[in-house]
Formats: structure tokens, C-alpha cells, sequence
């Protein structure tokens, strides 16, 4: 694969942007450049050859940055490789994982054009440290399944490769 991806993501307090940073890495060992943003910095996707957007979801939403992204790209998204990933239930049981896809899949039907060749869900991250009353009195909990996210962005790398003819 002879082009530039970008890895973009949404998050309120990092975690979503530390598997950004590892789907990246993974991406980057295969021979891509690879640049990182988050999602409501890019200004543009004309140097991109294609795209992994990352968010976190929130009270049944996917982060609002993400969503603004597929929305404002949308035209160059319908044309470009795209693999979509969330973070966002407190654990990585089936049930929770299957509930949060329904609600990626919401936000992804609001650009219906964008259709991404793959999707995600990992579990999220709570740290009451870094939230406001009531929700500090929850407990911490890291559902985040490093060796799921590493055997995606493994499988991403397998369809970018396709994808480009490599």
C-alpha cells in the first residue's frame, strides 16, 4: 500500500485517542505513512488515500466530533477506504459490545453513502477521577481488549492492502 492514512479520532478524556494511537502503530508497521488527528482538527482529506475514524460513545451516542466528520467529508468518504471503530460500553461482554454496534450503526446511517469496509466496538474506559458528581462515585473500569484491537487494525491493515491492489 502506497498511501497516506489517516487515523482520526473523538474523545473527551484520551482513551479513545490511545487506540488511535495503537490501531497507528500497527498500521504504520505494515509500510503506510500514517498520520494521527484528532477528528475536529482535519481540514481536509485530500492527501489521504484512506481513513480510520475512531470515537467514543456517549450516553448512546458516538462522540459528536466523529459524527461531524462523516457528515462534512461524507462526498470523499463514499470513495475512500474507511474502517470505523468506538469505544464506549464498561465491558467487553458480548451483550454490551452487541448493544453498543446498534448504536454506531445509528450514527453511521446518518451519512448513508459512507459505507466503511470495517467496523469495531471495544470496550471503554471510566475513570471517576475525571468526572463530575454523580457519575465519580462509579467505579473504574478499563474494558478496553488490547488484543481485540490489535487483531483489527491487523484486519484493516489486510483490507487497506486489498483495497490498493497490494
Amino acid at each position: 500500500m502506497d498511501t497516506t492514512v489517516l487515523v482520526a479520532y473523538a474523545t473527551k478524556r484520551g482513551s479513545t485517542r490511545e487506540v488511535a494511537a495503537e490501531v497507528a502503530r500497527i498500521i504504520r508497521q505494515s509500510g503506510p505513512e500514517v498520520e494521527i488527528s484528532p477528528a475536529r482538527e482535519v481540514k481536509s482529506l485530500d492527501r489521504y488515500g484512506a481513513v480510520v475514524l475512531g470515537g467514543a460513545l456517549y450516553m448512546g451516542r458516538w462522540h459528536k466530533d466523529a459524527r461531524r466528520l462523516l457528515k462534512r467529508y461524507r462526498s470523499e468518504l463514499s470513495s475512500l477506504p474507511l474502517a470505523v471503530f468506538a469505544l464506549g460500553p464498561k465491558s467487553s461482554e458480548p451483550e454490551a459490545l452487541e448493544a453498543a454496534g446498534v448504536e454506531l450503526a445509528r450514527a453511521l446511517d446518518e451519512a448513508p453513502e459512507v459505507r466503511p469496509f470495517s467496523t469495531a466496538i471495544f470496550g471503554g474506559v471510566i475513570d471517576p477521577s475525571k468526572l463530575g458528581f454523580p457519575f465519580k462515585r462509579m467505579p473504574a473500569v478499563d474494558a478496553r481488549d488490547w488484543k481485540a484491537i490489535e487483531k483489527w487494525a491487523s484486519e484493516v491493515v489486510r483490507g487497506l492492502s486489498a483495497r490498493s491492489g497490494a
